[in-house]
């Protein structure tokens, strides 16, 4: 008799077992679907921060205006501070001053202290001045653009080439000059009559 008790005591045991085995699922499972959906949705985040006809502007209390323009903008993900630009344009229109603009293929923009990075193909017009070059930082908070690569000044008598343009422009303050002393900046005049 007692081992008939063990047999069914050990079929039922068996038996237990064999459905915990069936029904059972370990945590792991559980835990990787939740990974794969919270990496879906910081994908879906960062796929959705493109801005069509970008249009920002911000005014000083000196009367300074700033407005960037641009086809399209992309907020950096990893700092929604910053603001990638396509096709920019912007107009500096400063107190007791003529308006400057400037054109790029792209910009980097800090919407918090409207620094702005511009970059290949930029073209900066100040009155009869033009300035291309393949990089510019304007910066309000230290009054200031830094021109350089590629940097050619046209105005009605000079045409200057140069490796950097740094221009104050609260005083329209301007020096331009190579990034090796020894080499001089080239300086080609513009007759008016046509011949140089």
């Amino acid at each position: 008799m007692k081992k008939r008790k063990i047999i069914i005591f050990s079929i039922i045991l068996s038996f237990i077992l064999i459905l915990t085995l069936i029904f059972y699922e370990p945590e792991s499972k559980v835990t990787v679907t939740k990974e794969e959906t919270d990496i879906k949705t910081e994908k879906d985040i960062y796929t959705s921060n493109i801005i069509d006809n970008v249009n920002y502007s911000s005014n000083d209390a000196d009367g300074n205006s700033y407005k960037i323009t641009a086809l399209t903008g992309e907020i950096d993900y990893t700092n929604t501070n910053i603001v990638y630009l396509t096709d920019v344009k912007a107009i500096i229109k400063l107190t007791d001053s003529n308006e400057i603009t400037i054109k790029s293929n792209f910009g980097k923009y800090n919407i918090n202290n409207f620094d702005t990075i511009f970059s290949k193909n930029v073209i900066v017009k100040y009155l009869d001045n033009e300035i291309n070059s393949e990089y510019l930082d304007f910066s309000f908070e230290r009054n200031s653009m830094i021109i350089s690569k590629n940097v050619v000044y046209t105005n009605l008598a000079n045409i200057l080439k140069g490796d950097v343009i740094e221009i104050n422009i609260e005083t329209k303050d301007t020096k331009i000059y190579r990034y090796n002393s020894k080499d001089k900046v080239n300086i080609k005049s513009i007759n008016k009559n046509g011949n140089n």
